[in-house]
């Protein structure tokens, strides 16, 4: 329950001053309550009172108490090394409680973690000198440091090493770990290498990383551990494992930096990545293929085909056995599934569909969007991107979609409400860049031109990457960017549309590479001559 939650609840419940937090170090934001609880608002960090345990101080009561070491029998650690650290047993107003004394440099214990049954705990004494625990043992540095997370991992430690060699606990779990090792840093950088022997969980092992990067390059390890902790180890009876986790702890790596020595596995192993010709041989031939984790963008001006293109890729993708996922802003789902259905029958169906019978219609339904490749997103409306998003995540995962259509960038953005248009599509490209690479899908997304000086690409003006509308992002993080031309005001040429690509990171080849029919009695986009390319695109 929150701190405020509970001095809601009883009026008598007060804030009597703030004092320096044990957990992040802070010099006063831990809020002290009438009842003796303690709550940091900086790091979080909770101290229970009078009004959770009847026997915790109230807050004037901060005094250190006698403790006597012993064995921890269930823990397995003897009293020769609780001696060592002065890790005792205690009674604290008619409690039993472990106590870990916190030392200054000369020994002097200055602040106690007193550990109740309950695994709840208090600080007595003054939470501004602790260190961490068991420093005071290890002044004058050394070749390697092993650092825990709590005292009980730090006492297994270092009896597993006979209590021969440095090894210490931060003083307040994973949340406080990187402000401990900052307060501790001209110490810790007397030793030539840092293991840090964290719990093996989430919290632990980002608290690791945090740590690592504090210190000096080369000079941090992280330690893995088949279980939880170091003590669960020492139980048991797999300590020789800690040691040898210790000794092959591998020096720390920020994310994403690799030698150049650790990638001749990679490099020796010839690249497989499989890639779908594309359906024009024209543009087969300057782009070697359609490839899962790229990002094809389609451009052009307004109405010269490019939700045509992508209904003949995505007709193209099934009948080639990979399973697509279809989300088309601009149409609903039916027209989607007709313009599939006609792909197949050669007719266009969402025109007319005199002559075809109900079982040609049903035949061809079976072989495209019933083929159980075939998934599309019914949006009613709704283009929300966080939810546009999760959709495609779906798709992917859910229902192993090889490659996703989206048709159209711009009205992602225009679901995003206000803003700059420009930033809006940079975190939108972003994103599915993104998503491209975590679920290693292939991506078509269609994106709109700005409009040109001069004569308009419904006029068959020439495409380019400065068109493209809204941001640059769009060209930047496209591994392929295709534009399509097409006069449709010239009554000879208004069929022909001119596929030309303005950016290819696969092979490096672009321009001009290939000219496609439009037939209006199949429906169908027909590859032609290049010379009818090449002329189409001299005129522009």
């Amino acid at each position: 329950m929150g701190t405020e939650e509970r001095a809601g609840e009883d009026t008598n419940v007060r804030c009597v001053g703030h004092e320096p937090c044990a957990a992040c170090g802070s010099r006063d934001n831990l809020a002290r309550y009438s009842d003796g609880h303690g709550y940091c608002f900086g790091c979080g960090a909770y101290e229970h009172g009078s009004g959770d345990l009847p026997d915790v101080p109230e807050a004037a009561d901060r005094s250190l108490i006698p403790s006597s070491s012993q064995d921890l029998g269930k823990r397995r650690i003897d009293r020769a090394t609780c001696e060592l650290f002065r890790y005792g047993v205690g009674s604290y107003r008619g409690q039993s409680v472990q106590v870990a004394n916190y030392c200054d440099d000369a020994g002097r214990p200055v602040a106690q973690k007193l550990r109740f049954p309950n695994k709840d705990f208090v600080i007595l004494g003054d939470s501004s000198q602790m260190s961490l625990f068991g420093r005071h043992l290890w002044r004058d540095g050394g070749k390697m440091l092993v650092v825990t997370e709590g005292e009980i991992d730090c006492l297994s430690i270092s009896q597993l090493q006979g209590n021969k060699w440095p090894v210490v606990s931060i003083p307040n779990g994973a949340q406080a770990a990187a402000k401990a090792l900052k307060k501790n840093l001209e110490w810790l950088e007397r030793f030539e290498k840092v293991v840090l022997m964290f719990d093996m969980d989430d919290a632990g092992r980002k608290a690791s990383a945090e740590c690592a990067l504090l210190l000096t390059p080369g000079k941090a390890r992280i330690a893995q551990l088949p279980l939880k902790d170091a003590n669960d180890m020492l139980v048991a009876g797999r300590g020789k494992e800690v040691i040898d986790a210790i000794w092959n702890a591998k020096t720390f790596r920020p994310d994403g930096i690799i030698p150049g020595t650790d990638l001749w596995e990679q490099v020796s192993v010839e690249d497989t990545t499989p890639s779908v010709a594309y359906p024009w041989l024209g543009l087969q031939e300057m782009t070697r293929g359609l490839r899962k984790r790229e990002l094809v963008t389609l451009c052009s001006g307004t109405g010269i085909g490019k939700s045509s293109v992508c209904r003949e890729l995505a007709h193209h993708l099934v009948r080639s056995g990979y399973s697509i996922g279809y989300i088309a802003l601009e149409e609903s789902v039916k027209r989607t599934a007709l313009g599939l259905m006609g792909i197949h029958m050669n007719r266009p169906l969402h025109i007319t569909r005199d002559g075809v019978s109900k079982e040609e219609l049903k035949d061809a339904f079976d072989h495209t969007v019933g083929s159980g490749l075939v998934c599309l997103y019914d949006h009613f409306g709704s283009v929300d991107s966080d939810n546009l998003l999760n959709r495609i995540r779906y798709m992917v995962r859910g229902m192993s979609c090889d490659f996703i259509f989206l048709d159209h960038v711009s009205i992602v953005v225009s679901g995003m409400g206000e803003g700059d248009e420009r930033r809006l599509i940079d975190n939108t490209m972003t994103a599915l860049r993104s998503l491209v690479e975590e679920l290693g899908c292939g991506m078509v997304l269609v994106s709109h031109l700005k409009r040109p000086e001069g004569r308009g690409h419904e006029e068959g003006a020439q495409t380019s990457l400065a068109q493209l509308r809204g941001s640059a992002a769009i060209g930047q993080l496209s591994d392929m960017v295709i534009g399509l031309e097409r006069d449709q005001q010239d009554a000879a040429k208004k069929d022909l549309t001119v596929v030309r690509v303005l950016k290819n990171r696969f092979t490096g080849d672009t321009g001009v590479a290939a000219c496609l029919h439009y037939d209006r009695s199949t429906g169908r986009l027909v590859e032609t001559s290049t010379e009818a390319a090449s002329a189409f695109s001299e005129e522009f």
